[in-house]
């Protein structure tokens, strides 16, 4: 598993004052943990992941920070399916729903389901979305 950090002092604080919560998972040599912007991480691989689970800025676009704006881009979609193995999933949450971004991910090459779900025990509570795009199986790229 690879984590992508952009903040230092927040993996500053998982390793420190916060390790507890982890309960030691932060150790474990199966986990990485890699400071810097995500998006450059997934540029950097080529069929390494089965899974990219981004919880980045209220998604699917740069509403807290416009850098952001590149990894819901047909770039950036494309970028991902680049970076996951054939049968790989790209789940991405959102706080609101996008009417075209299901459509932007299914051209990038993608199976896409789109999941709304609300929080709280009660389902009453916030509305989110999360989209699970599948690489399909069998693809290469070139």
């Amino acid at each position: 598993m690879v984590v992508a950090e952009l903040v230092p002092s927040v993996v500053e604080w998982a390793e420190g004052p916060l390790a507890h919560l982890f309960d030691g998972a932060l150790s474990d040599p199966r986990v990485a943990i890699r400071v810097g912007d995500v998006f450059d991480r997934i540029a950097e691989s080529h069929e390494l992941f089965d899974a990219i689970l981004l919880d980045v800025d209220n998604g699917p676009d740069g509403l807290i920070s416009a850098s952001n704006d590149r990894l819901y881009s047909m770039e950036g979609l494309a970028t991902s399916h680049a970076a996951l193995r054939p049968g790989g999933v790209l789940a991405i949450w959102s706080s609101y729903p996008d009417s075209r971004f299901g459509d932007d991910m299914e051209e990038a090459g993608f199976i896409v389901d789109e999941v709304r779900m609300r929080t709280g025990e009660n389902g009453r509570g916030d509305r989110h979305i999360v989209w699970l795009a599948i690489r399909p199986q069998g693809e290469a790229l070139v």
